[in-house]
């Protein structure tokens, strides 16, 4: 076994299963995507640590993959299936969207930086994810071109309530992210009904948030 397949089994067995990651799909995704492919080639040795990861190029805004056993809780709880159109947004170099081309019928993803989005194409395009489309868009306007979505992935985390993004998802939809707009962070349900939105609270998480979802900063006299 290679070291980095050493240390994606102990990433899963030392962090995923004891974080109560039951579903074996999630499980098998994790195994099956190689986390190094997504980061600079200098930080591919810290790939599988317990860390958000800064894989953005130097001089340039920071963008992350959020920790390993948040994104494999978060994705859990969206309970997706194999019928599931899925939107991930802010997908940084491409991981979360390659776990989850693992469990879903078509998984579209945006990333507010042209270059990562690039890379994160280029990335799911080299290990055959041929069901997976990267575009360049801020994460607050999701995507409204090819909604309704059963799923709605924030691969980060928001200040704000994400409103317009919830109205992207079909009746019955889930969206799953960290919200943080009080302490501390938690990473939250919003499932839609018929008539309105119900927010189930799944545990507390941190991750950094992702570009736009930022707290408006008040001033004061």
């Amino acid at each position: 076994m290679s070291d980095f397949a050493t240390s994606r089994q102990n990433m899963v067995d030392c962090q995923v299963r004891p974080s109560d990651v039951t579903d074996l799909r999630i499980i098998d995704a994790m195994l099956a995507v190689p986390r190094e492919a997504f980061v600079p080639d200098a930080k591919r040795p810290i790939a599988y640590l317990d860390l958000d990861i800064d894989v953005a190029a130097d001089g340039k805004a920071k963008r992350h993959l959020i920790k390993p056993a948040v994104l494999a809780k978060m994705i859990q709880a969206a309970a997706i299936s194999e019928t599931d159109r899925v939107l991930v947004v802010g997908c940084a170099t491409g991981y979360s969207a390659a776990v989850i081309a693992h469990l879903a019928k078509e998984v579209t993803a945006t990333e507010p930086d042209s270059a990562l989005a690039a890379i994160a194409q280029r990335n799911l395009a080299s290990l055959g994810y041929t069901h997976v489309t990267v575009d360049v868009a801020e994460p607050v306007d999701g995507d409204h071109a090819h909604a309704p979505y059963d799923v709605i992935l924030l691969d980060g985390a928001t200040e704000i309530e994400p409103q317009g993004l919830c109205d992207q998802l079909r009746r019955g939809g889930r969206l799953v992210g960290v919200f943080a707009a009080t302490q501390p962070p938690r990473a939250t349900l919003v499932t839609r009904s018929p008539s309105d939105f119900g927010n189930r609270v799944l545990f507390d998480a941190s991750a950094p948030v992702l570009p736009g979802l930022e707290r408006v900063p008040e001033f004061t006299f």
